[in-house]
């Protein structure tokens, strides 16, 4: 049985579109793993970053794309469950290894071990792929599979980026004032852990460019929308840069009020500029926010099932992978970009 795929075939600027679409052979399981029949899959960031060459790609050619839903279509050896036809969600997190002291100590996302869906194994950019038995998640009902795709990477991060970005202790619900939060680009990621920081009756200052983001910024709830160059209303009690722009991490910092925390959320920036330590004083922190946990993808899809949240999501056609890409490339989608695989079936 043949599917089509998007593979990777040699890094470089997207509009080169060095990459291409071909018939392959549907992959089989093996021992723990299931065989999932692709619905949708987002186009993440990620995704570019790997097409471009920023992320170093362990095998060429390679199938991207980590945002995935479908439905269970076979078993391997050693895997009874869950039923066939049932919906699952299969994230960036790939494998761990369960052994190395990170895993032990419940930092998995620090593997020294890890493994990453669409990076170091085919992805989602096709009609199935191959999931590790426990490296799935059961989608809810609420959400369709377009609407569902960008919660398994952007909703992710966003919601471990914020968890991150908060003080070590539960905040003070007599405490002067709201909670002020600074979103530093709005695409996917942003857009839902928005969501989530209003559901917390935290106060959002959104810095973005684009018009359109803007709009959706406040529709969402946001107290203030304006470029990163503007100067918010209020100092911000935490921030976080979803944008792959070192530039932005002085320019935060000038924004965030004493103690606070900015944290950086994408798994590639450009060089962070020098800058002065009285950006860093008082006890201002900088830190990374590193892939994610398989308790962070239930406890965000618990909660976005709870709020509930609402993704805003453009679909492409399968055949319109590269339209998608230069989308996410030139921030042209409204949130996030999802690809539809509705001629998956068309070599079966």
């Amino acid at each position: 049985m043949k599917m089509n795929a998007l593979r990777i075939t040699q890094p470089g600027p997207a509009e080169y579109r060095l990459t291409e679409m071909v018939e392959v052979g549907v992959p089989e399981p093996g021992p723990g793993e299931l065989r999932v029949r692709v619905s949708t899959c987002g186009v993440c960031h990620t995704d570019l970053h790997e097409v471009e060459g920023d992320i170093p790609l362990p095998n060429l050619p390679m199938i991207p794309g980590h945002e995935i839903v479908g439905v269970v279509d076979k078993y391997g050896e050693d895997v009874t469950g869950p039923p066939l036809g049932t919906r699952v969600g299969i994230p960036w997190l790939g494998s761990t290894c369960g052994q190395c002291r990170f895993c032990q100590n419940g930092r998995e996302n620090l593997c020294e071990n890890i493994r990453f869906t669409g990076l170091h194994t085919d992805g989602g950019y096709a009609g199935y792929t191959i999931v590790r038995h426990g490296f799935y998640y059961p989608i809810p009902a609420r959400f369709s599979d377009v609407e569902a795709a960008p919660l398994l990477c952007a909703g992710v991060i966003g919601y471990r980026a914020l968890r991150l970005a908060l003080p070590p202790e539960p905040l003070n619900p007599r405490s002067p004032g709201p909670f002020r939060l600074g979103l530093y680009g709005f695409g996917a990621s942003a857009h839902i852990c928005l969501q989530i920081a209003r559901h917390r009756d935290f106060e959002v200052a959104v810095f973005t460019r684009a018009e359109g983001h803007r709009n959706l910024a406040r529709e969402l709830g946001a107290a203030w929308v304006g470029s990163a160059e503007d100067k918010p209303p209020w100092r911000l009690d935490a921030g976080v840069i979803f944008a792959p722009v070192g530039e932005l991490v002085p320019v935060a910092l000038r924004h965030l009020d004493k103690g606070g925390t900015l944290a950086l959320a994408g798994i590639h920036m450009s060089t962070i500029p020098q800058m002065e330590y009285v950006l860093v004083y008082e006890e201002r922190v900088v830190r990374s926010v590193a892939n994610s946990t398989r308790h962070d993808v239930n406890d965000l899809l618990k909660l976005a099932d709870q709020i509930p949240l609402k993704t805003t999501a453009q679909a492409f056609p399968f055949a319109k992978v590269q339209d998608a890409l230069l989308a996410v490339k030139y921030s042209e989608t409204r949130g996030a970009a999802v690809l539809v695989m509705h001629d998956q079936d068309r070599f079966a």
